[in-house]
């Protein structure tokens, strides 16, 4: 092991997930590692560096004795420590594990659990019932591990606490074969299926290589994360950025995490926990910011927070900061400790990380894909720039073919995160990778001479114009956010009655914005609201038609728009 000095701490650099659990277990000891709500008590609960190790240890061993060590193990519920202990047991045992969404139907998630030759399943307390249903038609799972179980052992079902208690009496009595297997760094030990906005979903399999690459990237970029750091996690458990940066890396670093309960207790976990640090995703910087001009509105504070907003950020412009001063109340929304927010996931408007570091709270944006592990790009604190993804993560390179006669071209990431490639898929594989090894994302854009990245649009939804001009709709769909009478928008590509594809803008009209108009109305602001924006676009990019729907597009369970459906 090796040591980088950043700030006045060490950075702690793993080559592996047990090396991650081992030292940080020796660096932190009994420091808690997360807090949590007991569902049944309500109590809130600690889980230390050491219980992390020793459940880890005690589950391995289990899993030896009963035949699954080195096996596929699925995990899904909500996020909870025991999940995390299942996700770093079954990988440490060489064997592969699957976390699944929560959110996907029965039919899904018994797709999944054949597809992925899975042979147990470790699962909280909210898919006990869902779980059980299912049960039958997966005959190859030969043992359901449930968390909080609902009744004693029986037949397939054994309980983690079984588990644990196995586990430790075998290590009493000398079993060593958990923790003395040589762990296989290139074998695939985690298996993502993508949500998919394009209607398919596809296994991404990464190796423990991949994800100590992830992790020591991901420590080394967010450089103002530490063992002082206190991290509230509301994103879901399986989404492989949580995983990565708010689970593996905050392991690394010595921070404690609050596990928030319910997405209804966000704003009061956040008062109650006061956290230093986030990790969101743009919907739910969308959501407080709303919340946040809500409670400013009904105070009929607007203008004088607008004001204050002016002259504090004249104030920075010479050296002088009070925003903790001037809007104090505003920040004791999220505890009053908040030191940055990390986002991805999906772009978000530059007015909500303008708005927001104008109180006080810097969001670094960052880019990322299931395919690295995620992290591919991120702002740093202090080193920030408007519009772009911030520069690429330690350890990762990044570069930009342009397309011929174009600005932008597809981002191409080569490093130690990227995957071995998708699981029994050898031709998808092979059409995501260059001949010398660079990884295709998908994603276009471009990459400035100071080295950082801007992400412009989807390959997949580029929209060619009669004219043979290119578009990204992403790019058009940032300029119609701030329009506060739209609520979701997806712009598209559309024939009109002469056979000419047009740049057709389809709304979901903010209810709330639209509350007493008519739908002639509505369509009429919105038409004018376009126009308005039309006028800062070049001419080939302007939206020509407007359609407006009566319901909110579909979604994936990581919230993305499902953009095929759009018809």
């Amino acid at each position: 092991m090796f040591c980088i000095k950043q700030k006045n701490f060490e950075e702690k650099i793993i080559t592996d997930l047990r090396h991650l659990v081992v030292s940080s277990a020796a660096l932190y000891g009994d420091k808690p590692r997360y807090i949590y709500k007991d569902k049944k008590s309500r109590t809130e609960k600690t889980f230390t560096y050491n219980d992390f190790l020793n459940e880890m240890n005690r589950f391995g061993t289990a899993m030896s004795q009963l035949g699954l060590m080195g096996k596929t193990v699925a995990v899904i519920g909500e996020t909870h420590p025991a999940y995390v202990v299942a996700y770093y047991a079954v990988a440490n045992g060489n064997g592969m594990i699957v976390p699944l969404d929560k959110e996907i139907n029965d039919d899904e998630l018994v797709n999944f659990l054949i597809r992925s030759h899975a042979e147990a399943i470790v699962y909280t307390e909210c898919m006990n019932d869902r779980v059980a249903s299912i049960a039958d038609r997966v005959q190859d799972i030969r043992y359901f591990i449930p968390i909080d179980p609902k009744c004693e052992d029986e037949g397939r079902v054994v309980s983690w606490q079984t588990l644990q208690a196995m586990g430790e009496k075998a290590l009493a009595e000398g079993d060593t074969s958990y923790l003395d297997i040589e762990i296989d760094l290139e074998k695939p030990c985690a298996l993502l299926f993508t949500s998919g906005t394009t209607g398919t979903s596809k296994g991404i399999l990464l190796s423990q290589n991949n994800l100590a690459a992830a992790t020591n990237s991901s420590c080394l970029s967010m450089h103002h994360v530490d063992s002082s750091t206190k991290l509230l996690s509301v994103l879901p458990i399986n989404h492989t950025y949580e995983m990565t940066c708010g689970h593996l890396a905050a392991l690394n670093k010595g921070a404690t995490t609050y596990i928030n309960d319910s997405i209804k207790y966000v704003v009061k976990n956040l008062a109650s926990f006061k956290p230093t640090a986030m990790l969101f995703v743009p919907l739910f910087v969308e959501t407080l910011h709303k919340r946040i001009w809500d409670n400013i509105e009904k105070k009929g504070m607007t203008k004088k927070v607008k004001t204050a907003m002016k002259v504090s950020n004249g104030l920075r412009r010479v050296g002088i900061d009070l925003r903790k001063k001037f809007f104090g109340e505003i920040l004791s929304v999220f505890g009053g400790a908040l030191e940055s927010i990390v986002c991805g996931g999906a772009p978000i408007d530059q007015h909500l990380i303008d708005d927001f570091d104008a109180f006080g709270i810097p969001i670094l944006n960052g880019y990322g894909i299931t395919e690295c592990a995620p992290l591919v790009a991120v702002n740093r604190l202090g080193k920030v720039r408007a519009g772009t993804v911030g520069t690429p993560v330690e350890q990762c390179e990044v570069k930009v073919i342009l397309d011929e006669g174009q600005d932008t071209g597809e981002i191409l990431v080569k490093g130690g995160n990227v995957m071995l490639g998708y699981f029994e898929d050898e031709e998808a594989t092979a059409a995501v990778f260059t001949e010398d090894g660079w990884f295709k994302t998908g994603d276009v854009g471009y990459v400035d001479k100071d080295g950082y990245l801007y992400i412009t649009g989807r390959k997949k939804n580029i929209i060619i114009l009669s004219n043979g001009k290119n578009i990204y709709p992403e790019e058009i769909e940032q300029y119609l956010a701030p329009i506060s009478l739209i609520q979701e928008c997806v712009v598209i590509g559309r024939k009109n009655a002469v056979g000419e594809v047009v740049i057709t803008a389809v709304v979901f009209p903010n209810e709330e914005e639209a509350e007493g108009l008519s739908k002639e109305d509505v369509y009429t602001k919105l038409k004018e609201a376009i126009n308005e924006v039309n006028k800062n676009l070049p001419v080939f990019k302007q939206i020509h038609d407007l359609e407006v729907r009566d319901t909110e597009f579909e979604k994936t369970t990581t919230k993305k728009i499902k953009r095929y459906k759009v018809q």
